[in-house]
């Protein structure tokens, strides 16, 4: 079938984000979806920093690609021997299409699967290569399995975790990476307990998760730490009960908690924000990073003592560590609580065709998360 897509063809830093005018609407053929694929109509996208890293260069893929991972809709259609959604079900979508039978699945940490980490590294999906070709027949990669900046995808059946149909599309399409992400990083990698004390450093769409995460878990302080005032003051909205400037974080931390937190999350992609994290825990403390460095990017000015003499620890969480299909359910019960109100992240409903601008409101950090609608009305 022919559908239109936000596709990549070069990448560059140097090139400003909406002057730039990095990606291109095309149209693209999409293949049918093979045995444990699903066809799904994307019903709306959520734009991440994630995808302005692969613009960039920093998240390095292949190219071309079709953009967009972390996205809502409704199945058209299923391939043979798919048993976990049927057509008509609204389903979120996920950019780790676990297997269920490698060596991380098997242990419980489907985020980390290998299989899905080679398809989502390689740009096809998790059953076979990619399905989409551009006009001259060319392949076009898939990101990270999913490709949603489009009206159609075919994902895996693995790709999707089915929800009500009465959670509204805008608010469901932020589940799939910045709440899994944010949320599960707090929930799930650091184990918050209730009293426990909290610090986020970041306050984008992951880093606000991150402070919702928090409140659920019952923590308290919760202290949100970013440069940009708007969204300081979003966060204590959400739950946080103090918020500071990067600058001024790490003293006052110290000297609100009188000697550090239990936990740090780092939602900012930082080598010098995971030290400044290391700095603000107390002896014992866990610091968990989330965010995405440039690769080449290495950790400096952490004192190795740190660790065995102080007992603090370094944790890595790569998508929340997440199961999905136990997780967004449960975030989906505490969204219908009142405990976490993800709509307030929505800064923005953006039409496929001024995707680039999107970006641009993103990356000077005007925006935390923009809904695109992939649909033309």
């Amino acid at each position: 079938m022919r559908i239109r897509a936000a596709v990549l063809r070069a990448v560059g830093r140097e090139r400003p984000y909406g002057a730039g005018r990095p990606v291109a609407i095309e149209e693209l053929e999409l293949g049918a979806p093979r045995e444990g694929e699903v066809l799904v109509r994307i019903a709306a996208a959520s734009l991440c920093h994630s995808d302005l890293s692969v613009v960039n260069g920093d998240r390095v893929r292949p190219l071309p690609m079709a953009l967009g991972h972390e996205a809502v809709g409704v199945v058209e259609a299923v391939g043979p021997g798919v048993d976990r959604v049927a057509a008509g079900e609204h389903v979120a979508i996920v950019f780790v299409p676990s297997c269920g039978h490698c060596g991380r699945c098997d242990e419980g940490r489907p985020a980390l699967c290998s299989a899905a980490a080679a398809a989502n590294g390689s740009g096809g999906l998790l059953h076979g290569p990619s399905l989409l070709r551009d006009a001259a027949g060319e392949v076009v990669h898939h990101q990270l399995g999913v490709s949603a900046f489009a009206d159609h995808a075919v994902v895996a059946q693995e790709s999707v975790v089915p929800i009500p149909a009465d959670v509204p599309f805008a608010v469901a399409s932020m589940f799939g990476c910045a709440v899994l992400t944010g949320a599960g990083a707090v929930i799930n990698t650091a184990a918050v307990r209730p009293g426990q004390s909290v610090a986020v450093f970041g306050l984008g769409g992951v880093g606000l998760s991150a402070v919702l995460g928090a409140r659920a878990a019952g923590a308290y302080p919760i202290v949100a730490v970013d440069p940009v005032p708007a969204k300081r003051e979003l966060a204590l909205r959400l739950g946080a009960s103090h918020a500071y400037d990067p600058a001024d974080a790490v003293a006052a931390i110290r000297d609100l908690t009188g000697g550090g937190l239990d936990v740090a999350i780092e939602a900012v992609g930082s080598a010098r924000v995971v030290a400044d994290c290391l700095s603000a825990v107390d002896r014992g403390g866990k610091v968990v990073s989330v965010g995405l460095p440039a690769p080449g990017r290495m950790l400096d000015g952490v004192p190795a003592l740190a660790f065995a003499g102080e007992g603090k620890s370094l944790i890595g969480s790569y998508m929340g560590d997440a199961i999905p299909r136990r997780d967004i359910p449960r975030y989906l019960d505490l969204w219908r609580a009142g405990l976490m109100p993800v709509e307030h992240l929505h800064t923005g409903t953006v039409p496929l065709t001024h995707l680039n601008d999107a970006m641009e409101l993103l990356a000077t950090g005007e925006a935390i998360r923009q809904i695109i609608h992939t649909t033309e009305t």
